[in-house]
């Protein structure tokens, strides 16, 4: 099981200067991966007044400060970006990362203040169709194929954005959901992982291994290739004196990765000092 950081793009995080100092202790300390939120407010009650940083500069700082760590937004609602211009952002964070891209994608939220604070569509169906139609294009960008395509909400005209990402055929691409619901995972499934987030378990809190399994199953049940890789990502605030208790089963019902996320209602999830004492005394370990 692989061990990620996770901070928001906001508070002290929207800062690419603060970015870059806790990816290179992440990098120092052991861990695998640096996730940052993709939020342009974020819950306007809760977030007025604080500053936000663009996640792809946050990451283009992480990026310079490292050599190993893995890299990625979690996640992007592909629905509030121009396909075009998101493939470019990726492809030059993987190429200038050596090919350390992870691409984290799902719906994005909270609707109303992401999308509807801007005149965007709240239609979670018409985002959804966004979301999928803007995947299969950024696969398609990424290659450096040239593009034609004739969509319900995209158009593209004999159009090759070059360069292809360093990864080939693409970047992994992670998809978040809300589990039990369905239709996420089955998104997940045509793609490299998931990203599950439970109702049963908020942000910085461990789920259960026995959702976890059916989660697993579920998804497995609907890949085309159940051989292939395919990564299953878990999270929540751990304690390095029962670490390997919480971990073991969740590793055993089929979770690859542990993403280490601050209790969203604790005020330090968005404050480097706290962060970085968590990163400093190392990931979680399973023995």
């Amino acid at each position: 099981m692989r061990c990620s950081i996770n901070v928001p793009n906001f508070g002290d995080f929207a800062d690419a200067r603060t970015v870059a100092r806790v990816a290179a202790a992440a990098e120092a300390a052991g861990w695998d991966a640096l996730f940052v939120w993709d939020h342009v407010v974020h819950d306007k009650r809760r977030r007025g007044g604080q500053p936000f940083g663009d996640p792809w500069m946050l990451l283009t700082a992480a990026a310079l400060a490292t050599t190993r760590l893995r890299l990625g937004a979690m996640v992007t609602p592909v629905a509030r970006r121009r396909p075009e211009q998101l493939a470019r952002q990726v492809a030059t964070l993987d190429g200038l990362s050596g090919g350390r891209v992870i691409f984290g994608a799902g719906l994005g939220g909270p609707i109303e203040d992401e999308f509807g604070s801007f005149g965007d569509t709240t239609d979670p169906v018409v985002l959804a169709e966004r979301l999928d139609e803007g995947l299969d294009l950024l696969a398609r960008y990424w290659s450096g194929e040239t593009v034609d395509h004739e969509g319900r909400h995209y158009r593209v005209r004999d159009t090759a954005l070059l360069p292809a990402t360093v990864q080939q055929p693409r970047p992994p691409v992670w998809i978040a959901g809300y589990w039990p619901n369905r239709a996420p995972m089955r998104r997940a499934a045509r793609w490299d992982g998931a990203v599950p987030l439970f109702e049963s378990a908020r942000h910085g809190q461990a789920p259960s291994p026995v959702e976890v399994r059916e989660l697993v199953q579920y998804v497995q049940q609907h890949r085309d290739d159940r051989d292939g890789a395919f990564d299953v990502v878990v999270g929540g605030a751990s304690d390095p004196s029962s670490a390997a208790d919480v971990l073991g089963p969740l590793r055993e019902a089929g979770a690859t990765w542990w993403d280490e996320r601050q209790v969203q209602t604790d005020p330090d999830h968005y404050r480097a000092a706290a962060v970085l004492r968590r990163i400093e005394a190392g990931p979680p370990r399973l023995s």
